[in-house]
């Protein structure tokens, strides 16, 4: 099973953004927990600690760490960002997942 987790432009121009009103060495960490309505959610934090196993993807402006844990559960996964009627919000597009809720916060694999 292949680790790559990739960081679209989008998302990545939205992190930079993000991490620039944080200060220096602010980073994204994305992990994955137990728990919403489909038995898996993706959190989203900003963190200035990386430790030395995390997972690390940088593109343009944008740092994002993965903790070892979560790396099986998004591996092949893309981070895009998304601005729709619904409002805006980061959406993994994760091909593990078997089955998500209507929010695309929470999946099952």
């Amino acid at each position: 099973m292949t680790a790559a987790i990739t960081v679209s432009e989008r998302a990545a121009r939205r992190i930079g953004q993000i991490l620039s009103k944080e200060g220096d060495g602010a980073k994204l960490r994305i992990s994955v927990e137990g728990g919403g309505c489909s038995g898996f959610q993706y959190k989203f934090d900003v963190e200035r600690t990386q430790a030395d196993d995390d997972l690390v993807i940088e593109r343009d402006n944008a740092v994002v760490l993965v903790d070892p844990a979560s790396v099986p559960f998004l591996a092949g996964s893309e981070v895009d960002f998304v601005d729709d009627l619904i409002g805006a919000s980061f959406r993994v597009v994760n091909p593990n997942a078997t089955a998500s809720c209507g929010c695309g916060t929470s999946f099952s694999i």
